[in-house]
């Protein structure tokens, strides 16, 4: 598929997805939220956000903005929040969540692979669940381009190499299944690519038994195999091959 018709097909996947929530933009109070609401609604965000470490006054980009949540929990934190989406319908939902937490956000439509912001704008760069949308490689040229000397950019991304997993994604029903044709789960070669550009890329996996959270209600089984996941993957860093998401490191 060329790039300009694989666009068309993200942008149109997005605005429809902003466009089933559209009733609730209007409502200021089922816009705003705590910080909690976004930090733990998967297990690796916490500590993923964690890595780009004190933020206040740093110039940071949200990658990918989507629903915008990320953008004001850094706004919060006296960050100075650019954020940047493919979808118009994205950003209208960020700029009114970002207006109903009272947060102040840079709002930018904008295309990955040809970023219109500065070289070395960014301090630190934000995403999650974007990078597996995208044609790689001019994506992590324009992201070094934009990361300042010395900055820090954490992406959480779906993981490939789990041939259980695969065939679980492909096979089975579950919340929340829908997807665009393009984009798929990250592979070593897709880490390749970013190593080109951040030799020393750092990878941790997240979600090895626990990944079974996605299918089943919170309670004691899945609080367990959350604790079994903790004591394996500390133990065995290199069982996160087999996991669910990934989240990636990247230093300028």
């Amino acid at each position: 598929m060329i790039a300009k018709d694989r666009l068309r097909i993200e942008q149109s996947f997005h605005d429809h997805q902003a466009r089933r929530r559209a009733p609730s933009f209007g409502i200021t109070a089922a816009l705003r939220f705590e910080d909690h609401w976004y930090l733990d609604h998967e297990t690796w965000i916490r500590p993923a956000l964690a890595r780009l470490g004190e933020v206040a006054d740093l110039p940071v980009l949200d990658y990918g903005c989507g629903h915008g949540m990320a953008a004001v929990v850094l706004a919060r934190r006296g960050a100075k929040v650019t954020a940047f989406d493919l979808s118009p319908g994205y950003l209208a939902e960020a700029q009114r969540r970002a207006a109903a937490n009272r947060v102040k956000i840079a709002l930018v439509q904008a295309d990955a692979e040809r970023l219109p912001f500065a070289d070395g704008s960014f301090a630190r760069i934000w995403g999650n669940a974007i990078l597996h949308h995208l044609d790689l490689r001019p994506a992590a040229r324009e992201l070094y381009r934009v990361l300042q000397p010395g900055g820090i950019a954490v992406f959480c991304e779906p993981w490939g190499a789990n041939p259980l997993l695969a065939w679980a994604r492909r096979r089975l029903p579950y919340r929340g299944k829908e997807r665009t044709p393009d984009e798929q789960p990250l592979l070593p070669r897709h880490i390749r690519m970013l190593q080109e550009m951040f030799p020393s890329l750092q990878i941790e996996g997240h979600q090895l038994l626990s990944m079974a959270r996605r299918v089943l209600r919170p309670g004691r089984l899945v609080a367990g195999l959350e604790w079994c996941d903790a004591c394996l993957l500390g133990l065995a860093p290199s069982l996160g091959r087999f996991c669910r998401y990934v989240v990636l490191t990247l230093r300028r």
